[in-house]
């Protein structure tokens, strides 16, 4: 099947009691077993529920894995890949992964004594060299949340079976309509399954797709004993938006690169990060592992103020934290979404005070693009 033709259908049947086209949204909390060891295939919600499962599966199929896990957030679904770990073990990530990862790593698990190290994963050597005889996982995201910086998904796969290593690729901004990780040889993918996926800014959720069977198996074990689950609504709720995540992405698409062509042109915005540009330092390999470049935007400004300005001066581009809604979303990442990455290490990653994001959205690319243009007449 198409891509498209999955989104819509992949695990999704017509419920066999009332032949709705509609997944149900089972709200029940337990099942009711007709004898001892004896159920439908459900016992108790935390473990598995049919509308959640509905969605695992369509995921899973997305992502050409065999098996897809809901969480209650992309933050929960990560946190489940770093219980894969014990005390002692060292995790490489991305150099500008998004901030809650690094909250998670630094400033919560940090106290479990596991050791995260963030460096540029863009040139695999560098991966190489940080890696110790205590690592166990490499985690990527690419594009990286904020400054779309590009891994080498084959490279890192190959580096990390090579090492016996796990290998995790962030695909929230790629999405699987532009990417897919796991034909490169990449172990897990994890996705907020708040963003693109479900499109419409109004739930929240966490995926991660793979196709190791042991990985799976303890990774639905951390899923159960923890409970971090995503909830039948939320459930609904992103397989309801997935039917159009196709639609959606080649807007978000098309938009971007107008977006990004017109801010590369302003003689205000001192540079912009966006991998379909030609000016991009990896978009010849972004050409290469995606079959777009998504929605997603950062352009620097030069100075806290003028972001400032610019951010008081938009009326169609909503400030708000988040991202890949149908609406255009702005933000400011280093008192936003990074503001709990240390200054000095945020000058280090590109993350300036000047540095806005923004998320492209689906609307008239003209309207987009006005907004931008008055804001920055005010800057």
């Amino acid at each position: 099947m198409g891509f498209s033709t999955k989104a819509v259908h992949a695990g999704i049947e017509p419920d066999p009691s009332t032949g709705s086209i509609m997944t149900p949204i089972h709200l029940t909390s337990t099942y009711v077993q007709e004898e001892l060891g004896k159920h439908k295939g459900y016992a108790y919600s935390r473990i598995s529920n049919p509308t959640r499962a509905v969605l695992e599966k369509n995921i899973a199929a997305l992502e050409n894995g065999k098996e897809g896990l809901a969480f209650a957030s992309g933050m929960a679904a990560e946190a489940a890949i770093f219980q894969l770990l014990k005390a002692g073990d060292h995790v490489i990530l991305s150099r500008n992964v998004y901030g809650g990862t690094y909250r998670l790593g630094k400033l919560v698990l940090g106290n479990y004594n596991l050791d995260f190290e963030f460096v540029d994963t863009t040139d695999v050597d560098t991966i190489k060299a940080a890696i110790r005889p205590n690592t166990k996982i490499v985690f990527v995201e690419t594009p990286t949340n904020p400054t779309m910086e590009i891994t080498d998904l084959a490279g890192v796969a190959k580096l990390c079976k090579a090492k016996k290593l796990i290998s995790v690729v962030d695909n929230t901004f790629a999405t699987p309509y532009l990417q897919n990780p796991l034909d490169f040889g990449i172990d897990i993918v994890v996705h907020s399954a708040t963003k693109y996926l479900n499109g419409h800014s109004d739930m929240l959720g966490g995926l991660i797709v793979l196709n190791d069977a042991a990985l799976i198996e303890r990774l639905r074990f951390i899923q159960k004993s923890v409970g971090a689950i995503m909830s039948p609504f939320e459930a609904w709720m992103c397989l309801r938006g997935i039917k159009t995540l196709a639609l959606r992405m080649a807007r978000h698409d098309t938009n971007a690169m107008e977006v990004a062509a017109f801010l590369s042109l302003h003689r205000k915005v001192k540079k912009v990060n966006y991998p379909g540009l030609v000016s991009h330092p990896q978009h010849r390999l972004a050409m290469k592992q995606m079959r777009g470049f998504g929605g997603m935007i950062s352009f620097d400004l030069g100075s806290l103020d003028k972001a400032r300005r610019l951010l008081k001066g938009v009326r169609l581009c909503a400030l708000a934290e988040s991202l890949g809604g149908v609406e255009t979303l702005i933000s400011h990442p280093a008192t936003m979404t990074h503001a709990s990455v240390p200054p000095e290490e945020r000058k280090r990653i590109g993350v300036t005070d000047g540095l806005v994001r923004i998320s492209v959205g689906i609307e008239d690319v003209e309207d987009i693009v006005a907004d931008l243009k008055q804001a920055l007449a005010k800057a």
